[in-house]
């Protein structure tokens, strides 16, 4: 089976979830990069630092103690995310980091950092890398590429769904769905370099399909590079 798999795609296209469940199936590691670079941007508005500021925040993010790791509760929680001990899973899923974490990404210093970090990850193998540019720029020799795509309303869908799922229908804090498809848009927009497609990528359209569907899809391309 391929070593190592990266899976790309634009914001609310299924990554993460179909990225969590291929590693289970697999007996694989999971590693979502939006996460490390969603917990970089929210320590930077944490302590209130200049989100333009690239080279503070390339220090940052070299100097952040980050860690990945199993779920350790039973919330719908995919992964526990940590800087310097603190547990900040939900935290980086607030509207806030989601529209701070597109400038945070965008500075080379804090990409260049956090490549290397994930590379140095996905070096042993065995791992389902997912991201925005894994397959073009992280992992350009992982042995299978997939770019994950879906319509912007699926996308922005999807997003609220999880959103009311995790924090309630009723909560206060809970966004509009205008407000989360504006957000998916925005990403969208400030991610365009970054979407597109590594050139040997199998493209995935999922909008139309469920969970079971996209992997079964996803399953007959890694069985063809056993």
């Amino acid at each position: 089976m391929p070593g190592r798999i990266a899976i790309d795609g634009p914001a609310g296209a299924g990554k993460s979830t179909v990225g969590e469940h291929l590693a289970r199936r697999l007996g694989y590691l999971y590693c979502d990069t939006g996460a490390m670079y969603r917990a970089v941007a929210w320590l930077a508005l944490h302590r209130g630092m200049d989100l333009n500021n690239g080279a503070a925040l390339g220090e940052l993010a070299e100097k952040a103690d980050i860690v990945i790791s199993k779920p350790q509760i039973a919330d719908g929680r995919q992964y526990t995310v940590t800087v310097h001990g603190r547990d900040i899973t939900w935290d980086i899923r607030t509207s806030q980091v989601g529209r701070a974490v597109s400038t945070v990404a965008g500075h080379p210093e804090v990409r260049r950092v956090l490549i290397q970090q994930q590379r140095a990850i996905a070096s042993k193998g065995q791992i389902v890398m997912v991201g925005r540019d894994i397959g073009s720029i992280v992992l350009p020799d992982a042995e299978l590429k997939l770019y994950l795509t879906a319509s912007l309303y699926e996308r922005a869908r999807r997003r609220y769904a999880e959103m009311v799922e995790r924090m309630g229908e009723h909560n206060p804090a809970l966004p509009s769905f205008e407000e989360v498809m504006q957000d998916v848009e925005k990403r969208d927009q400030d991610d365009q370099a970054n979407m597109r497609p590594a050139p040997d990528a199998i493209i995935v359209d999922t909008d139309h399909l469920n969970i079971e569907q996209v992997l079964d899809t996803i399953c007959q391309y890694v069985e063809e590079k056993v």
